[in-house]
C-alpha cells in the first residue's frame, strides 16, 4: 500500500499533467505491482495529515525488533484537489495492481490558478519539496521536483546517512516527455554515476493530432485490438568504477478501446549480465488480475518462474442502483464501487510464498501480510507483519 506522501506526490504529478507511465523506468510496472508487492515487516503505523492544499506532514512509529519511526513533510506549489481523510480515499489510489494505460496525450501543464500578464497566460512552474527524518538512526532524505516545461520534469533526490560512503549522496534527473517519446538523463554522486534512458511509442503521435483526419488515433499495422507498442534501453557509466551496464526491453500493452481482457506483455534483456525477463498480465475481470514471469541467465542457464494474482473485494450496490447502472447507454462511463480491500499472493519455483491482504476499516487503512518458505519445514513461519494508516 502505498504511503501517505507516495499518495501526495502521486496527486502532483496527475495535477500537473505528467505521464508517469511514459518512462523505461515504468516498462515493467505493473508486474512489479503484483509480483514484488513489499510484506509488512513487525507493527507499524502511519499518522498523516493534509492540513492545507499545499502542505502535507506524516509521522510513522513502527517495531521490529527495535522502535523506529520517521517524520516527514511536503510542500507544493500547486494546491492539491484531493481528499485528505483516509475514509474518503478510494482504496484503489493506495493501492498498487494492474496498472490500464491511456491513450497518448500531448504535453501540458495544468493551470488551476493560471496568472495573467498582458492578456496572456504565464506558464505554471509548479515544484513540490519534501523531506523525512528516520529515527533513531538521524538518516535524512530530500527530494524537490519541479516543472520546468509542459514536456519536462526536473528530480532532485538526496540522502544524508553516516553509515554512506562520503555521508550521503545526490541523484538528479531529468525527464523530458513529448508523448510519442521520452527521454532521461541522470547524474548520481554515488560513484560519480552517469545514465539515460529513452521510451519510443510506435504508431499515433499525440504531437500532430491534425495528421489524421479521424480524429482518432489510427491503429498501427501489427495492432488490430486496440494496444500500443513501446521500445526502450537504457546504459549507465561510471568514471570512477569504469563500470557501466545497458539494458533493452518491449512492452505491448491493451488500451481502454480494447474489447476483451485487458493484458500487458513486457521482454527485458541485459545483454552485460545475460538477464532474460519477459512478463505477461492480464486483468481477467473487474476484481481479478493475474501475472506471471519468467527469467533466464543465457550465461548460467539458471532460471526463476514467479506467478500472482490480486482479488479485490467490493461493495455490492443496492437493487435500485443495479437496476439504473443497466440503464445507462454503454458508451457512457461507470464508476466502480469502492472496495473493501484486496488480496495479493505469488508464488515462485523455489517454493516462496506471500500474501497480502489490504483493506478499509472505519477510518483507517490496514496492510496485513505473510512470507512463508515451503521448503524450510521447520521454519515454516517467515515474515510476518501489520501496517495501520490513518490520515485526516
Amino acid at each position: 500500500m502505498l504511503e501517505f506522501m507516495d499518495y501526495v506526490q502521486a496527486a502532483f504529478h496527475a495535477q500537473s499533467c505528467w505521464n508517469r507511465d511514459n518512462s523505461y523506468a515504468s516498462l515493467t510496472t505493473t508486474a512489479h505491482h503484483l509480483l514484488d508487492f513489499p510484506i509488512p515487516q513487525g507493527i507499524r503505523l502511519h499518522i498523516s495529515s493534509l492540513s492545507s492544499s499545499n502542505f502535507a506532514s506524516s509521522y510513522t512509529l513502527g517495531n521490529q525488533g527495535v522502535v523506529d519511526g520517521s517524520l516527514s513533510f511536503l510542500y507544493t506549489s500547486l494546491g492539491l484537489r484531493i481528499p485528505g481523510r483516509s475514509s474518503a480515499v478510494h482504496l484503489g489510489l493506495f493501492v498498487q495492481g494492474y496498472r490500464q494505460l491511456t491513450a497518448l496525450q500531448q504535453p501540458v501543464v495544468s493551470r488551476p490558478n493560471g496568472v495573467v500578464r498582458d492578456g496572456k497566460d504565464v506558464e505554471r512552474k509548479d515544484a513540490l519539496l519534501y523531506g523525512r527524518l528516520y529515527l533513531p538512526t538521524s538518516t535524512l532524505e530530500a527530494l524537490y521536483l519541479r516543472r520546468i516545461s509542459p514536456a519536462r520534469l526536473l528530480r532532485i533526490a538526496c540522502v544524508s546517512d553516516s553509515g554512506l560512503p562520503n555521508g550521503g549522496s545526490i541523484l538528479a534527473v531529468l525527464q523530458n516527455d513529448f508523448g510519442k517519446y521520452s527521454t532521461e538523463y541522470l547524474y548520481s554522486t554515488d560513484s560519480a554515476l552517469l545514465g539515460m534512458r529513452g521510451l519510443y511509442n510506435f504508431g499515433y503521435d499525440p504531437r500532430f493530432p491534425d495528421l489524421y483526419a479521424s480524429g482518432r488515433p489510427p491503429s498501427p499495422p501489427w495492432d488490430h485490438q486496440g494496444g500500443r507498442l513501446s521500445a526502450g534501453a537504457e546504459a549507465y557509466f561510471s568514471p570512477l568504477n569504469k563500470s557501466g551496464g545497458i539494458s533493452t526491453g518491449l512492452r505491448f500493452t491493451t488500451l481502454p478501446t480494447h474489447t476483451g481482457f485487458p493484458y500487458t506483455m513486457t521482454l527485458t534483456l541485459n545483454p552485460l549480465m545475460g538477464n532474460l525477463s519477459s512478463t505477461y498480465a492480464v486483468k481477467a475481470g473487474p476484481n481479478l488480475a493475474f501475472c506471471s514471469r519468467f527469467d533466464f541467465n543465457v550465461y548460467s542457464y539458471e532460471s526463476d518462474v514467479k506467478i500472482g494474482m490480486e482479488l479485490w473485494s467490493r461493495q455490492q450496490p443496492s437493487a435500485d442502483v443495479a437496476w439504473a447502472t443497466s440503464m445507462l447507454r454503454p458508451d457512457w462511463k461507470r464508476v466502480e464501487p469502492d472496495a473493501n480491500g484486496v488480496l495479493k499472493a505469488t508464488v515462485d519455483n523455489h517454493g516462496k510464498v506471500g500474501l497480502l491482504w489490504e483493506c478499509r476499516v472505519k477510518e483507517l487503512l490496514v496492510s496485513l501480510g505473510a512470507g512463508f518458505d515451503l521448503q524450510k519445514r521447520q521454519r515454516m513461519l517467515g515474515n510476518v507483519g501489520v501496517e495501520v494508516s490513518y490520515s485526516s
